[in-house]
């Protein structure tokens, strides 16, 4: 008797969209199903993930690339200011700039603090090559133009960073490891040096200077942190350093040593750091950064930040900024100077990273609790609106591969199904990739029109409206042929809102091949 072949059967399986995010640490292997090979311009939220926010021009007519943004919190005022072409811009109010503030400025690179004194509200800028700006809320004041803006004993111009300390200002010396502080609540008069020479194991020069607060408060748990160009973290508790008896050195540590002007910023009550060894938040980061890398925010993605590291870690423009609004942390790399820039992003509660491309910044500040970026002639309004300055904005993801319990089976996938929760119609290519195959293999799609209400047409609380999203989930062709299979989604879109929530595949199982 013969037996007749028996076709195999279809079998549908269905994966979450990737919200555990980019993982460049595992190998391809060994990634978990909710993973992501790469995930460009997709945000992993902790339901789903979304094509990202673009960006609007803010302010246009800058003469230059826009290297520092300086957001100025006076009591109830606020302010932003862009340096361009060693200029001063008002970029406080959207639209095109007006005459500078201040002109003449060897470079655009500054560092700034924000100081509330029972004088006012100042703030103090330095760029270690010009004289040390104020501004007092109205006008710009060039340090030794006069009372109260008069500092002896250090050179300003020579000054590369500045912080404010229990309440002092400290000034830290460029190529030195010397850092001087003014009188408590003083914006000027004598400045005292404080030398770190004798302290500092390992030599170089101090990189900056912050305050780490331990109780995330400003009490008396407050203390300073000193980081050298070597790596070297050096920290003292206490109020006066004039006194033995106030002030007192509580460590040494040897961390990556830092990258950019621009490496640390204040995270709750603690301080997040960008090294050669990833962004560590400074209590991880002293007590076990060089042997357990897994306290990094980065060591999901360690392998492409140590890659951006050994190549782009002498351009300007590394920087951490945090968007608490929508819960994001934001490290630029930048890949070349004023022209190509990425940021590296983590959702804060999740933990979860991806890729962004297509803003092109060489700064980021907060203004307003709205992240604004530095461009070529211009300052960008970031996470604002559903296109890039009118302009579609592209992704690209490639979820982890799998083999669905059963790794010395080949499976033939026919079909998939992606589902987007949209309110409009975008561009999706998509396919699956099969035994780690990254090229890029996807296929336009057809894509369901959205049936909305036209305007003095639709029947107000019943029709639909083009703020609604809507969830659109159609069979596709797919073809690919692997023990391993991995989902690989690309869109386009301008002006809408797109959400990837799942992907299901059917698939027919082969023999052990």
């Amino acid at each position: 008797m013969r037996t007749r072949a028996v076709p195999a059967a279809s079998i549908p399986v269905s994966l979450s969209a990737p919200t555990g995010g980019w993982n460049a640490r595992d190998s391809l292997a060994n990634m978990a199903a909710n993973d992501a090979v790469y995930s460009v311009n997709l945000f992993p939220t902790t339901t789903d993930v979304i094509v990202r926010k673009g960006h609007t021009r803010h302010a246009t007519g800058l003469p230059g690339q826009v290297e520092t943004l300086m957001s100025y919190a006076g009591g109830t005022s606020q302010m932003m200011f862009a340096v361009s072409s060693g200029k001063i811009y008002d970029v406080s109010s959207p639209g095109a700039v007006g005459a500078p503030e201040v002109t003449g400025l060897s470079n655009s690179r500054w560092e700034y603090v924000n100081n509330a004194t029972p004088g006012g509200a100042y703030m103090m800028a330095v760029n270690g090559v010009d004289k040390m700006q104020y501004f007092d809320g109205t006008n710009w004041h060039t340090e030794g133009s006069g009372s109260p803006y008069n500092i002896t004993g250090v050179d300003t111009s020579d000054v590369s960073n500045i912080n404010i300390h229990k309440f002092r200002v400290w000034l830290v010396e460029k190529g030195t490891l010397k850092a001087y502080y003014l009188a408590t609540g003083n914006i000027g008069g004598s400045a005292t040096a404080f030398d770190l020479s004798g302290t500092a194991m390992l030599g170089g020069y101090l990189v900056s200077m912050y305050t780490w607060t331990i109780d995330a408060g400003y009490g008396v748990d407050d203390i300073a942190v000193f980081l050298t160009s070597k790596g070297e973290v050096i920290i003292y508790r206490g109020t006066d350093p004039s006194s033995a008896n106030t002030w007192a050195l509580v460590g040494i540590f040897r961390i990556g040593r830092p990258i950019g002007n621009r490496p640390c910023i204040k995270y709750s009550g603690d301080l997040l750091i960008i090294s050669e060894d990833g962004v560590y938040p400074m209590s991880g980061a002293l007590q076990s950064s060089r042997t357990n890398p897994r306290v990094a925010l980065t060591d999901k993605i360690q392998y492409a930040v140590s890659s951006a590291v050994s190549r782009y870690s002498e351009n300007f423009g590394w920087q951490l900024l945090q968007f608490p609004r929508e819960n994001m942390i934001f490290l630029n790399v930048p890949v070349q100077e004023g022209e190509s820039q990425q940021q590296y992003v983590m959702n804060m509660i999740n933990k979860s990273w991806c890729n962004f491309t297509g803003w092109n910044a060489n700064c980021f500040a907060l203004y307003g609790d709205d992240p604004y970026f530095g461009g070529d002639g211009f300052v960008g309004h970031a996470w604002n609106g559903f296109s890039d300055d009118g302009q579609n904005i592209n992704t690209d993801g490639l979820q982890a591969f799998s083999y669905f319990d059963s790794a010395a089976i080949l499976k033939h996938c026919t079909m998939m199904r992606p589902t987007f929760l949209t309110n409009g119609v975008p561009s999706v290519n998509m396919n699956v990739n099969v035994d780690f195959d990254l090229s890029n293999t996807t296929a336009p799609i057809s894509f369901s029109s959205i049936p909305y209400a036209a305007w003095d047409v639709g029947e107000w609380d019943n029709a639909l409206w083009g703020s609604d999203l809507l969830t659109s989930s159609l069979w596709q062709g797919a073809n690919g042929v692997g023990h391993w299979l991995a989902p690989h989604i690309q869109t386009a879109s301008t002006g809408i809102e797109v959400h990837w929530v799942s992907t299901d595949l059917v698939m027919k199982k082969g023999a052990v091949l």
